[in-house]
């Protein structure tokens, strides 16, 4: 079954909401170089990961270098840190030793090759559009063929973003057959806030169209 992130969290409504809505995993955004409303202060990551019910995973999202990764991990006490940084093999190796958190690598489609040297650096690739900066939460989608395509050639885990909403989740989860999905602006009623309802769709559409895949494989 594809699992389901709904990222840039940043009050107790919406994480309420995704929970509520069934989602796998929960996205705080800490520590970017770029203006977002989706940012939070790592004291507020804090209490909305300590806000989070078990089994819920929580995703600690940031474009911080390495030193300062390990600290907020240390600090915020994450169960996934995902990185939207520039790091050599050597610092991922760092910070995977040094964390007690997964991580994974986020990274734009025309990267997917160049960053399948660090395949055993990291827990999972999330494949995003993203921006001059390396930023996601741009809202815009990508070539899901290529994503696939690129996919296809790496061992770890795949997990799409960029520019899914409610309306286009079904066709990406056949396009690409991804591990998880990844949302943020998609679900939003206004910046940095989500609107319950494309919450709920968003992850009832990502469940169903898998399942009925499964069930026409099966």
């Amino acid at each position: 079954m594809t699992r389901v992130k709904i990222c840039g969290i940043t009050r107790e409504t919406d994480l309420a909401a995704a929970v509520e809505a069934g989602a796998d995993a929960v996205g705080f955004v800490c520590e970017v170089p770029v203006e977002t409303p989706r940012a939070c202060s790592i004291e507020r990551v804090c209490e909305l990961i300590a806000a989070t019910p078990p089994f819920v995973t929580t995703v600690l999202v940031t474009m911080t270098d390495v030193e300062r990764a390990i600290d907020l991990v240390d600090i915020a006490e994450p169960d996934v840190v995902q990185i939207h940084a520039e790091y050599a093999a050597g610092d991922l190796a760092y910070l995977r030793s040094a964390v007690d958190a997964s991580v994974v690598l986020a990274t734009g489609v025309d990267r997917v090759p160049s960053v399948a040297q660090f395949e055993d650096l990291v827990d999972a690739l999330v494949v995003d559009s993203v921006d001059d900066a390396g930023a996601g939460g741009t809202g815009e989608t990508h070539d899901w063929e290529r994503t696939r395509t690129a996919a296809s050639t790496l061992s770890i885990p795949i997990v799409l973003a960029g520019g899914l909403a409610p309306g286009n989740v079904g066709a990406a989860v056949r396009a690409v057959e991804p591990y998880g999905v990844d949302v943020s602006t998609g679900v939003e009623s206004a910046g940095g806030e989500k609107d319950p309802d494309a919450v709920r769709s968003f992850v009832e559409r990502a469940r169903a169209e898998r399942l009925t895949r499964d069930r026409v494989e099966a």
